[in-house]
């Protein structure tokens, strides 16, 4: 089996609504996701001959999916009251509303749907809030 990988990072702030524990406080993380993409064969042919698949190929889209939570304030919908939302986004905060509660867990899961939106078929995506903390989703 050949794997390969790439990474891409985004600073974001978020808090866990209702959490036990200090997660609940808005805080912040350097966030870093690496994308697998594994197969038994490599490409035959062409100008990928001896690739899993091309690095540039994959670094756009993991790119794009990282700069579109860079510097926001990230918050589960229906977290945070409606004057609150309203006073963030009058001071201008950029803030991005998920569907789900920003873990590292649903991160990784979430950037895994995405990457196959976007032509890449990962075999697993990790999500690292710190250097020694991550959380891996595959199918």
């Amino acid at each position: 089996m050949y794997t390969i990988s790439c990474e891409a990072h985004f600073d974001a702030a978020h808090f866990l609504f209702r959490h036990p524990g200090a997660c609940r406080n808005l805080h912040g993380h350097r966030w870093m996701v690496r994308a697998y993409i594994s197969s038994e064969n490599l490409i035959a042919e062409g100008g990928g001959r001896g690739m899993v698949m091309d690095f540039g190929e994959i670094k756009p889209v993991l790119k794009s999916i990282a700069d579109s939570f860079d510097h926001k304030l990230i918050v589960e919908e229906d977290t945070l009251r409606s004057t609150t939302m309203m006073m963030l986004e009058d001071e201008g905060f950029e803030i991005v509303l998920t569907q789900f509660r920003p873990t590292a867990e649903n991160f990784a899961k979430f950037i895994f749907e995405e990457l196959k939106k976007g032509g890449v078929e990962p075999s697993k995506v990790r999500v690292y809030e710190s250097n020694d903390a991550y959380a891996e989703y595959s199918e």
